[in-house]
Formats: structure tokens, C-alpha cells, sequence
């Protein structure tokens, strides 16, 4: 992973950044130094021993879910709940530079447990992240905030980003489902055909409204534009997508142009 990425992406890298938060508590959000982690174990040297978060109950955590909190400017409000969330994107990963330090919630990182940071799911929360470009599948905690890079949706433990092969590369696109204690994660996907994905600039109840949008981004040089008519709860739907997007650096470049557009809502999305 590039160092620059890891760096933005890591969720209390920029945790101080939340004492600027209006209308929480002044409270410091890290609790003072503490002695180092110690070494893995011979389970947790070998990321595929390590076995995965297995949801429960837990109450939320006192530090880390303020109503809202800014960080570089950009506004954040933590969701009341996990039920429901679903979101395809990035995820990247964060190591070795912030092993042992206070992750937003009080608790020290491991890279060598099963966790990671989102921006708005409730401390702690539960997750199920696959790797849409090799169906592999984790069960991780979420006890910490970021990726405070844009595009980025979700930030990795070491462990969990070797479980899911993407180490190397550094981040890849991924689908993130939040599980109850009552949920079972779904079983791992055998190796898929790679599915095509998209960054959808916009959805529309007519296709007039797709069809003027398709003809602004062409006219702005935003190239394989198309719409795509699907049925949702009854209704139809006109999506304005382009692609398909064949990597995460393409993705970021794409949904950074969509955004200078205007469209702050643009996305990743599967076929």
C-alpha cells in the first residue's frame, strides 16, 4: 500500500482532529500512553489462523459517538444504529505506524485483530466485508473512525486486509454489510467471474432526467456515460453510470471528476 494512502486512510491518524467537534463532550477522545502491544502469537503471525469477529451485543462505546464531528473541514454525522447499512466501495488498510495507539473509541489498535475504522457506523458495530475481485469475505469490529480519504469507506486491521488478499495493492473494492448478533454472515463466495463495476453519478424517477444528465457529463468530456433502467420496489429507475471502472485508481479519478461536477453523491456500483 503507498504510504500516502495508509496514512489518510487511518482512522486515529487524524483522531485528534474530532476535539474540534461542536457540541460533544471536551473530553480528550485518547486515553493517555500506554505500554506497546506485545508481539504476535504464533495464531496471529499467520493472518488466515486468526479467526473473525463474531458479533454480539455491546453497548456504545462512551467515546468515539458524538452527534457529528469535522475533520478537514468535512462533516460527519454517526448513524443512531448498524441495522440496515449496506455500501459498495474502497477499503484500504492501516498497519505497523499505528499498532497500539488509541483507536476513537478508547481501545488500543491491533493489526493483528480483526477490526477497523468506518466514518459514521456506531462504536462498536459489526461488519462483513468481501472483496469484490476475489469474493473473499471477513467478519471484522469496527472500534475506530476513518478513512478520512475521499473515496475510501472503510479501513482495515493488517489481519483482516491479509485475509482478504489485498495487502499488496493496498486497497481494492469491496461490499460492507453491517450484522446483528442475530445475523449470520453469508457463507464465502467461490471465486468469481470479476463483476463489472460503475460509479453511478445519479438515479431518477424519469429518463428525461437521466437522459439531460448523461448529455451534461458527455458535454463536460465525462466519456462512457450510459443510463440503466432498473425495477425497485415497484417502480422504475433511471441510473446515470459510467464505466466499467477496471481499478481503484481509475475509480478515484472518475469520482473525483463527477465531484468537481457537482454531483457529491457519485458512487461505486456493481452490475
Amino acid at each position: 500500500m503507498q504510504a500516502a494512502d495508509r496514512h489518510c486512510g487511518s482512522g486515529f491518524g487524524l483522531a485528534l482532529l474530532l476535539l474540534l467537534i461542536a457540541g460533544c463532550s471536551s473530553a480528550p477522545l485518547r486515553p493517555p500512553p500506554t505500554p506497546p502491544l506485545p508481539p504476535p502469537g504464533d495464531i496471529a503471525a499467520i493472518p488466515e489462523r486468526v479467526p473473525d469477529a463474531i458479533p454480539k451485543a455491546e453497548p456504545r462505546s462512551k467515546k468515539g459517538n458524538p452527534p457529528f464531528y469535522t475533520v478537514l473541514g468535512k462533516r460527519y454525522f454517526v448513524m443512531e444504529k448498524a441495522e440496515g447499512y449496506f455500501e459498495r466501495g474502497v477499503a484500504s488498510w492501516y498497519g505497523p505506524g499505528f499498532h497500539a495507539a488509541a483507536t476513537s473509541n478508547g481501545e488500543r489498535y491491533d493489526m493483528y485483530a480483526m477490526t477497523a475504522a468506518h466514518k459514521t457506523l456506531p462504536l462498536p458495530a459489526y461488519v462483513q466485508v468481501t472483496n469484490l475481485r476475489n469474493g473473499r469475505s471477513v467478519v471484522v469490529r469496527v472500534n475506530d473512525r476513518g478513512p478520512f480519504k475521499d473515496g475510501r469507506i472503510i479501513d482495515l486491521s493488517y489481519t483482516a486486509a491479509s485475509k482478504l488478499d489485498m495487502l499488496k495493492d493496498g486497497t481494492t473494492f469491496v461490499e460492507v454489510r453491517a450484522l446483528t448478533p442475530a445475523q449470520k454472515a453469508a457463507p464465502p463466495a467461490p471465486p468469481p467471474a470479476q463483476e463489472a463495476l460503475f460509479v453511478q453519478a445519479g438515479a431518477f424517477a424519469t429518463e428525461s432526467n437521466a437522459a439531460r444528465l448523461q448529455e451534461q457529463l458527455r458535454a463536460q468530456g465525462v466519456d462512457k456515460t450510459f443510463v440503466r433502467e432498473d425495477r425497485v420496489d415497484g417502480r422504475t429507475l433511471y441510473r446515470v453510470r459510467v464505466g466499467p471502472i477496471p481499478s481503484v485508481n481509475e475509480f478515484d479519478r472518475v469520482l473525483a471528476r463527477l465531484r468537481s461536477l457537482g454531483l457529491a453523491d457519485a458512487q461505486l456500483a456493481a452490475d
